[in-house]
């Protein structure tokens, strides 16, 4: 199943002051139009072209590199423009994923310090998340393009720490992009939809 570069869910504009139109440009036309071409002549020939993107991500993991960096920042990409909206973030969550957090991530206050914390001490690349693992939600850290899938868990939310995410609207200041991702950009609907899914 060859890759595809996704819309954008919202115009360019929509997240700004907190991801400006610029970011976006780059990081989804450029950035994440690269992991998808790139990607897409990595399949070719590498016994992986029937499977779904989840499937390709973790079959290529610690076999073929050059195809799971590309499949798993594509599919990482998928769903963190999901994962944002316009008057987005903030403590009011669906009640369901509220309880969750509430119960295995210690409340909103904590999930926040959390996840900001894993963030900003993933060295270098990567993306920090909230995933379901063995039922529970769990607060991670990955580097570079790997994802919670090829550690048994399945992501829910998902922010990319690459400078490119956030170095032209935030400069090197890591950690006010997470304050402003949790406080004013995620999209908590599809992270309750996600939770559904994951727990289903």
């Amino acid at each position: 199943m060859a890759f595809e570069l996704p819309d954008l869910p919202y115009a360019y504009d929509s997240l700004a002051p907190y991801m400006s139109a610029e970011t976006l440009e780059f990081h989804h036309d450029k950035h994440h139009n690269a992991y998808v071409t790139n990607g897409n002549k990595l399949l070719e020939g590498s016994g992986l072209e029937g499977k779904s993107l989840e499937e390709v991500v973790v079959a290529s993991h610690g076999k073929n590199a050059g195809l799971f960096n590309n499949a798993a920042q594509h599919y990482n990409h998928n769903h963190f423009w999901n994962w944002m909206k316009k008057d987005g973030g903030g403590n009011k969550l669906p009640a369901k994923l509220q309880a969750a957090i509430d119960s295995d991530l210690g409340g909103f206050d904590k999930f926040k310090a959390d996840f900001v914390a894993a963030g900003l001490t993933q060295f270098g690349s990567g993306w920090c998340w909230i995933a379901v693992k063995d039922g529970k939600l769990e607060i991670m850290k990955t580097p570079n393009g790997e994802n919670p899938l090829i550690h048994g868990a399945k992501p829910i939310l998902g922010c990319d720490v690459w400078e490119h995410s956030y170095y032209i609207d935030y400069r090197n200041a890591r950690p006010k992009y997470l304050e402003a991702f949790v406080d004013d950009l995620i999209n908590w609907d599809y992270v309750a939809e996600m939770f559904e899914s994951a727990t289903a």
